[in-house]
């Protein structure tokens, strides 16, 4: 039995094969390919946080649904909800990721929030980082 073996998602292996989409949509034609799947998660987790509720057309429980916590009150109590809904989110959704930490940075006096979440993608040994700001 092999210990410490990591999985390889066959298309990474392939450096001319596109598995994802990146964000913003900004690259030649529109869109700029992802070509591992350590940036393909990443900007899975980014798009699907990003997203709200009924934005997605025929999709309309996609989404984080994070913008509508924009017009709440800065309090403990909020951010310490919003760190179980994504939590929950990510648990639910990405099966694959591994929550290492998840910290919620608020700023009441200029009405903002910073989220960042540290994940692991199971069973490779890749870790990563997404970080959004909501003002």
């Amino acid at each position: 039995m092999a210990f410490g073996a990591k999985k390889i998602f066959p298309l990474d292996q392939r450096p001319s094969i596109g598995v994802g989409v990146a964000l913003p949509f900004n690259g030649f034609g529109v869109f700029k390919t992802t070509y591992t799947t350590q940036e393909s998660i990443k900007y899975n987790l980014i798009n699907y946080l990003l997203t709200n509720h009924d934005e997605r057309y025929l999709t309309p429980n996609f989404g984080g649904n994070l913008r509508n916590f924009i017009f709440e009150q800065i309090t403990q109590k909020n951010t310490d909800s919003l760190e179980i809904d994504i939590q929950s989110i990510i648990n639910e959704n990405f099966p694959n990721v591994q929550v290492i930490s998840l910290n919620i940075d608020s700023f009441p006096d200029i009405n903002q929030i910073n989220i960042i979440l540290k994940y692991n993608i199971i069973n490779t040994g890749i870790t990563d980082e997404v970080e959004l700001a909501f003002t």
